[in-house]
């Protein structure tokens, strides 16, 4: 594919699918904020309880929008959410964000759990970029230091996967019912490391420098497999591995996004190191996650696939994570597989009825029935963010 074609399309949806979605659909002009939950039919319902990860994602998507596309309706919809965190999740008498309100705004699971206050922290200074507004980059490190004073293990290091409200200890540790109730997984770690990358981007502070360069060193040491390169997903407070599950989405996120932190960081031994295992990690998924339709499938486990469906994210982490691995190699088999990956979402996943992308689709390319447009979990932030690298890494191109 030529790159100028390749632009316009990504643009295209970017702008006039994806998030037109969003602005047209999603804001809740009753009780404030975003729709909790939208089904695949358009139906909304203004009852759903609303998350902690959906409104961060929300503030992230339009203000990286924003930022290369400065249209004033994407600010807009970042002040939306933003002021809808400040106003109703954030815990106003211990610090940091609960991880889920109720339609009204009402805290209903008001535990600190460290995924979501990652994402508040992603979000928060990917906004201070657009606006430079000194409150939300103040929001943003008295997060980080919240999560260092409570959720960061100093025996073992990393982080905890949850506390409860006043942060202390909590045995409702899972981040969903997929997830086992183990003390630390890859996910939780993966995405603390793309909070405090964004984070070091605007706050180059020694105690961030330090955190994010030992959150990368215990991703390589503890959670990248060395003997086949996939991430291990979930782990004891002392590291011992619980479960032996691939996540063929995260494996090619996590690829680039550990390159990204490698280079943001600045340290050049370290980022050789990482661009190597990330062209190793890019190589396994490349082999043995590739279906022959050029979409890549959930799960794995040594006995073969756990779940051939192929949900909406791994596609967009693909397209990205093996055109990191192009960049980085210059073997052009990634390029291809990354258009692969582009056709295939073309192909299967953009909604071209009622707007955005279908959540998945089975072995046969059926969109998933039942699956929502919006919830808790299906947010704008894989979709538009690989639209928005793209088109990023793509403007470098001659």
């Amino acid at each position: 594919m030529k790159t100028p074609d390749w632009k316009s399309q990504l643009q295209q949806e970017l702008q006039a699918n994806i998030l037109a979605f969003w602005t047209d659909h999603t804001v809740d002009g009753q009780q404030g904020g975003f729709v909790g939950y939208i089904d695949p039919h358009l139906n909304k319902n203004l009852d759903a309880d609303k998350g902690l990860v959906l409104n961060a994602r929300i503030l992230w998507t339009f203000a990286s929008a924003y930022r290369l596309f400065p249209v004033p309706k994407y600010l807009e919809m970042a002040e939306r959410a933003y002021d809808y965190l400040k106003a109703y999740f954030a815990d106003p008498e211990y610090g940091g964000f609960y991880w889920m309100v109720d339609a009204q705004g009402i805290p209903v699971q008001d535990k600190k759990q460290v995924y979501g206050q990652a994402f508040v922290i992603y979000a928060l200074a990917e906004y201070y970029r657009v606006t430079s507004n000194t409150e939300v980059l103040e929001r943003a490190i008295e997060l980080y230091r919240l999560l260092e004073q409570h959720g960061y293990d100093p025996v073992h290091k990393g982080y905890i996967e949850a506390l409860a409200r006043d942060w202390k200890p909590t045995e409702d540790l899972s981040l969903s019912n997929k997830d086992l109730n183990e003390k630390k997984s890859m996910n939780t770690h993966l995405h603390v490391l793309e909070a405090y990358t964004n984070l070091y981007r605007v706050w180059k502070s020694p105690e961030l420098q330090n955190s994010l360069s030992e959150l990368i060193d215990v991703t390589l040491e503890h959670i990248i497999d060395p003997k086949t390169a996939h991430f291990l997903l979930f782990f004891d407070d002392t590291w011992e591995i619980k479960g032996h599950h691939v996540s063929y989405g995260h494996d090619i996120e996590g690829s680039w996004l550990l390159v990204e932190a490698a280079e943001v960081l600045g340290i050049p031994v370290l980022t050789q190191r990482v661009k190597d295992i990330a062209v190793a990690m890019a190589e396994a998924v490349y082999m043995e996650g590739v279906d022959l339709d050029g979409g890549i499938w959930n799960e794995a486990d040594s006995d073969g696939l756990t779940d051939d469906h192929k949900d909406w994210w791994p596609q967009a982490e693909a397209m990205v994570g093996f055109y990191n691995a192009y960049q980085l190699t210059g073997d052009a088999k990634y390029r291809d597989a990354a258009a692969h990956s582009w056709r295939f979402i073309q192909t299967y996943l953009v909604d071209r009825e009622n707007g955005e992308w279908f959540w998945g689709v089975d072995r046969s390319g059926d969109p998933l029935p039942g699956e929502p447009k919006v919830s808790p979990w299906k947010c704008p932030y894989h979709n538009s963010r690989a639209c928005l690298e793209m088109l990023e890494r793509l403007g470098h191109e001659q």
